[in-house]
């Protein structure tokens, strides 16, 4: 079975993976930690996920440190809701996949 993971919202740009994963230590030992990250510009999106290696710390973690501040942003902490299983996008603009441009029947 999967461990439940934190989530961790209003992060600022600036903090990294290491940044979190020292940040939630605090609390106890982390196995996990990940900021989540744009696919094309490779920047933050402003959220991430902790797992800690002992799940009752997940708790702990959300009492302390929801609302505090790390680099400078006072952070979300809550228990992360499992993920949906969505249908595959496929981004063909509704169209049908016959292109980008509308054909003309003239």
């Amino acid at each position: 079975m999967q461990k439940q993971n934190l989530f961790v919202g209003s992060l600022a740009y600036a903090t990294s993976d290491d940044g979190l994963k020292a940040f939630f230590e605090q609390v106890g030992p982390v196995e996990y930690a990940r900021v989540m990250t744009d696919r094309e510009t490779g920047r933050s999106r402003g959220f991430g996920f902790v797992t800690f290696a002992n799940e009752e710390d997940n708790q702990k973690a959300v009492d302390q440190l929801n609302g505090q501040e790390l680099d400078g942003r006072a952070i979300n902490v809550s228990l992360a809701k499992p993920r949906e299983d969505r249908p595959r996008r496929d981004n063909d603009g509704g169209n049908g996949g016959g292109g980008s441009f509308r054909q003309r029947s003239w």
